[in-house]
């Protein structure tokens, strides 16, 4: 991941954390709990990797440090929030967009191999 090259392919984490981040700000378990419902349970982020992949996409100005405050629904500790900046929409849009001719070149592929299945 390099600063200001929002077109880079992104590693998996990095796409679920931008996901998360995508609807609102979120602390680090927060994160976690919505990838983990984003997958439907597929994907279990473990902190190494969070805070990691975290600390790598702060670097690269994909994220930042929001302001720190209390999480009613969790306790009283004061918890850092995270949000996507400008250059991580734009990362986004571009990994989607990779995502999506991807997926039409395997529904060409796969129309293909069913065509010539029947002699077509």
């Amino acid at each position: 991941m390099q600063k200001n090259k929002p077109d880079a392919p992104l590693t998996p984490a990095v796409l679920h954390i931008l996901l998360a981040l995508s609807t609102q700000e979120r602390h680090g378990y927060g994160i976690m709990k919505q990838v983990e419902s984003d997958s439907q349970g597929k994907v279990k982020m473990g902190p190494g990797t969070l805070y990691g992949s975290i600390g790598r996409m702060i670097d690269a100005g994909l994220i930042r440090e929001s302001d720190k405050r209390i999480d009613p629904e969790m306790d009283d500790e004061r918890r850092i929030y995270y949000e996507i900046t400008g250059i991580g929409r734009e990362a986004l849009a571009a990994e989607l967009e990779r995502y999506r001719e991807l997926v039409a070149v395997a529904k060409r592929k796969q129309l293909a191999a069913n065509s010539s299945a029947y002699g077509v």
